[in-house]
């Protein structure tokens, strides 16, 4: 397992259409996601060790972003044959037994999460309402395992920000996980 940083904000970067599956048995578009107030992309899989520890946050931060006009979608672009429990099976069941308030999407092709340039799981890519990039950076001070409860809420927090003024952060910690895992890796 290799763990990465997530590169620096492209403040602005224009978000990237897509239509992909979800475990809801719909297709999801960019349009579909977007909230009033912005939109919340995470790149996120089943076994990553770094995603496991962040997970009950992620619910609960996506819900109260929701709450605030930011909605969010989860993209799993693993290769699963690499590892199976990243099977479109095994992401209906996370999302279930986790009660995701978020579509929860496969990237089979991995060409959503190469245009994005997603490099690992979780990977975070925050856009205000005209879907301009705004946050790029880590969920909270977690690592493999959860950071502490008090820990401050870096994602939420940026997030809100987005929500209130349309614009980020100037200063960003990046995120860290595991490496995507590319077809024919």
């Amino acid at each position: 397992m290799v763990s990465l940083q997530t590169p620096v904000c492209e403040f602005g970067r224009p978000a990237i259409d897509f239509a992909l599956p979800g475990v809801d048995g719909k297709v999801w578009t960019l349009e579909d996601c977007k909230g009033e107030k912005g939109l919340l992309v995470m790149f996120i899989c089943n076994h990553c060790p770094y995603v496991k520890a962040i997970l009950q946050r992620l619910v609960r931060d996506t819900r109260e972003l929701r709450a605030l006009g930011v909605n969010a979608v989860a993209i799993m672009s693993n290769d699963p044959r690499q590892y199976e429990e990243d099977s479109f099976e095994n992401m209906q069941k996370i999302a279930r037994e986790n009660d995701f308030p978020f579509p929860y999407l496969l990237d089979e092709s991995q060409q959503v999460a190469k245009a994005y340039g997603a490099v690992c799981t979780p990977d975070f890519f925050g856009y205000n309402a005209d879907l301009q990039l705004q946050y790029r950076g880590r969920l909270d001070a977690s690592r493999k395992e959860a950071a502490p409860e008090d820990a401050r809420r870096d994602l939420f927090e940026a997030m809100r920000q987005v929500a209130e003024t349309g614009k980020g952060p100037e200063e960003q910690i990046p995120g860290m996980g595991c490496s995507i895992k590319w077809i024919d890796e």
